[in-house]
This record gives C-alpha cells, structure tokens and sequence, in this order.
C-alpha cells in the first residue's frame, strides 16, 4: 500500500516547505502561469533567505520528453540537492521525474511502466495549485512523447516526501478549470473504487469519501471562486483520491482521454470528462454493484433504488455535474471529428497499463464505439 506523503493543511502553509528541504540549491519547477500571478513567491522568498533557488518555470501543458529532460539539465548544472513542484499536475509530474532522473543517473528510456524506476531520488516536495490531478499523492507521473503518445512512469520512488494542500493557492481559480480538475479528480475515485487488478478496502474508503467531497463542494467551488471551505474541500477530495488510485490504478476513461489530451491537446481533466458517460455506461453491467454505492454517495436518494437503477443514477448524475460546471460534454464541442474515432482508438490501445484496470476489457473496437458515443 502506498500511504502518500507527509501532509500539510491549511491557507497559507506552503512556504513552511523551506524549512524541511535540505540544505544547498533546490530546483522549483512551475509554469509561467503560476509565476505571472505571484502565487509561488512567498515559497520563493522563503528559500532564497537560506540557499540558492533555481526556478523552472517553463513547464508546458502536457510536458514533453524535451521539457522534461530541460528542467534535469538546469537542475543538474546547478548541483541541487531537492526538487520541489509547484502547479497543476504537470509541473508536478516534471518535479517527480527530475527529482528522480536527477538522484539516480537513470535514463529515462530505462524507466516507463510500472516498477522499474528503482533507484535513489532527490528530496521532493509537492504543492498542488488545482483540485483535481493527486499527483501530489501518488506514484504516477506522464510525460508526452514522439507521435502525441502519453507515456508513464509508476514507481512507489516517485511518491513525494511532504505535499502541501494550501486552499489559498486555488482560490479564485477560472471556472473552467475548476471544474474541470473536479472532474478529473472524481474519475479519479471513480475509477479507483472499480479498478480490476487492485481493489482493495483502504483505496474504497478513500474512494468513498473522496467523492463525497469533491461531490459535495464541486459546484460551489465553481460558483463561488472565492469560498476557502469548499476549495479546501476540492483539495483534500482530490489528494485522497490520488491516494485512491495510487493503490488501486485508473482504468477505461483515463485510457481513452489520454489520446485526445496527447493529439488535440485538451486539459487532463476536461479529456476524462467527455469520456466519462461512455466508459460508465459500457461498464455498468459489470460494475453494477460499486456503481450502486456510488450512486448513493453522489444521490441520497439512490439508495432506495435497486442496483441497475442507482448505476444508471450515478451515470446521470456525473453528467449532471459534468454541465452543471459549464463544461461542454461532447467530442463535436472541441472540433474533434466523429471520422477520427478509429484512430483514437488505435492510440488508445497503447494505454495498456491502464485498460487491464477496466471492469470491462476494451478493445480497439469497443473503443472506437465509444468515442462515437462521444461525440
């Protein structure tokens, strides 16, 4: 089991994170974004009082092998001894492979899949400016390679030493990407909650009560930007559902969402939201049962239906907050054609390590039928 990081909560902890890197030159890898609204610089201002910083901050959207390998080069020229990702889940993913490509001498090359990152990583803290990817919790972490393919690297060694969920680095964040992170963090439990290979009951629980928050609070927080209860509430919704599928892996919906975030270039979560009616609806029969208690979860009411009702409740009901959040849940609303059905589904095939998880085997067929039911 992997029992995630060292946990702070609350506004305003993350520049506490100075005082437990080690000492000498640490390595931040951010975004433009992040740094253009000055939401790192009280965690700068704090590190530059003891050591020198060297600050990544041209992390890209679904970060490239050559991005990713820039931050290592930077940190490594500099002799850091600790990495530190602050942002959404791709300055994080970055921090985690640069934190280990540079502690271990590895190639990254000698590294994709599951369990053969087995080597000795920096000292690593992570700080989550959205509610919705858990990297922060998990063992994950996905680089965009040649061909628009999404490739991951899964090792307990990638899990960080502290992460921070500080509420006010997320307020005030724009509608659309709260709720789309939202979203992909309820995939997130989800998925989890359903996984083939590796159910268990500590990954349920967190699966339960992480979508009883991100349930509860996605709404508001996109209603109300401002409102620190509901976006701390996203925070820890989103960090136990990281720890939800870091133990019990995604499966279908992420499956099928990487190749329209790799090709079309759609945020993570807004890729899972429009695959999540479809990949529901094909499991239904066979995920009846967890789909039911679910359903309950998201639905009071759905615990006084029978099984096949209350799965039929949770689809509807993810869809519901799918356009309750303003997010447009068909393929045809992203300029992404029905005609390229049976090629995302060809470079879905390649997500393996993520399809064995699906209560459902999915095949290139059943995957081009699904993103036609997408669109």
């Amino acid at each position: 089991m992997n029992p995630g990081p060292r946990l702070l909560i609350g506004d305003g902890r993350s520049p506490e994170i100075a005082a437990l890197m080690p000492d000498g030159p640490i390595l931040v890898v951010t975004d433009d974004g992040v740094r253009r609204f000055g939401l790192i610089e009280p965690l700068l201002s704090e590190l530059r009082r003891t050591r020198d910083v060297i600050v990544f901050d041209r992390v890209e959207a679904d970060p490239s092998r050559a991005n990713l390998l820039e931050a290592v080069d930077e940190g490594r020229a500099a002799g850091v001894g600790g990495v530190i990702g602050f942002g959404g889940g791709s300055p994080m993913d970055v921090a985690k492979l640069a934190a280990y490509l540079i502690g271990s001498a590895d190639a990254l090359d000698s590294i994709w899949g599951v369990g053969l990152a087995r080597g000795q990583r920096l000292p690593l803290a992570l700080v989550p400016t959205t509610a919705g990817t858990g990297s922060e919790a998990t063992p994950v972490a996905v680089i965009t390679v040649e061909g628009a393919e999404k490739r991951g690297v899964n090792s307990p060694v990638l899990v960080p030493d502290v992460a921070v969920l500080d509420a006010g680095l997320t307020l005030g964040k724009p509608r659309a990407l709260t709720a789309a992170t939202g979203i992909d963090a309820m995939v997130h439990a989800i998925e989890a909650y359903t996984s083939a290979k590796a159910k268990n009951p500590i990954s349920d629980m967190q699966a339960r009560e992480a979508l009883r928050l991100l349930g509860a609070n996605l709404l508001t927080a996109c209603d109300e930007p401002g409102n620190v209860a509901a976006r701390e509430a996203m925070l820890l919704g989103a960090h136990l559902a990281g720890l939800a599928f870091a133990n019990a892996p995604v499966a279908g919906v992420h499956a099928l969402a990487y190749p329209l975030g790799g090709i079309h270039h759609l945020p993570h979560g807004l890729s899972n939201a429009l695959m999540l009616r479809p990949v529901l609806s094909f499991n239904a029969e066979a995920a009846r049962e967890p789909y039911a208690e679910l359903a309950a979860i998201l639905d009071p009411a759905a615990a006084e239906l029978g099984s096949q009702a209350a799965a039929a409740r949770l689809i509807e009901r993810c869809e519901e907050l799918v356009q309750g959040c303003g997010l447009a849940p068909r393929l045809r609303d992203h300029g992404i054609g029905r005609d390229e059905a049976p090629m995302l589904a060809r470079e879905a095939m390649k997500q393996q390590r993520l399809l064995v998880n699906n209560p459902v085997p999915i095949g290139e067929e059943d995957a081009r039928r699904l993103y036609e039911a997408a669109w």
